[in-house]
């Protein structure tokens, strides 16, 4: 409901002083520009998140997904010990996080919202510090490749999408590191009150 607020609120704003400058034509003019853009975009970007998407279909389906988890299991227990023998919501945690190495946000969600259903049965109305550290580590999660960065930028006519990485590796790595800090401090301080 606030979203439907703020677009409201920015569009009139836009007409308001469009009408004030005399310069409604050309905010009419962006507008109809501005929409032809974000549809061209949304069908260009749609063959590369189809590819990575189906990527991740098929490691599900040929056991690659099992073998990652195996793979992610000692680091992902440490982060979620509560969780650690919880078959079930490691490898949705698991394949989380696989989605999130490969920059599929939009595939990472529905594991996601796996794992934070199983992990919400053991607290019911309380979000534990397990379920604080998933959401923490969804939102700033590690990028091996940047799929849906470079799919964007290939969309608006890059020739070289992926000469981003070593700024996306630093970037998230320190996203993840100092989330996982804050998340552990604060769990540990909200326990002491």
């Amino acid at each position: 409901m606030a979203m439907t607020w703020l677009w409201t609120g920015m569009i009139a704003l836009s007409l308001v002083f469009g009408w004030l400058n005399g310069t409604l034509e050309a905010v009419s003019a962006a507008a109809g520009t501005g929409a032809q853009s974000a549809v061209e975009l949304c069908i260009s970007l749609a063959g590369p998140l189809c590819l990575w998407n189906g990527v991740m279909e098929v490691l599900k389906a040929c056991g690659g997904l099992e073998g990652l988890s195996r793979l992610l299991r000692p680091v992902l227990g440490r982060l979620y010990p509560a969780f650690r023998e919880n078959g079930a919501v490691m490898e949705a945690i698991s394949a989380n996080v696989s989605a999130n190495l490969l920059g599929l946000g939009n595939a990472a969600t529905p594991s996601g919202i796996r794992a934070a259903r199983g992990m919400a049965e053991s607290s019911p109305g309380v979000a534990s510090d397990s379920l604080c550290m998933l959401v923490v580590c969804n939102t700033a999660s590690i990028q091996l490749i940047p799929t849906t960065i470079a799919a964007v930028r290939t969309g608006a006519g890059c020739a070289t999408p992926f000469d981003i990485l070593p700024a996306v590796w630093l970037a998230s790595a320190c996203s993840v590191t100092v989330g996982i800090l804050a998340a552990r401090l604060l769990a540990r301080l909200w326990r002491e009150r």
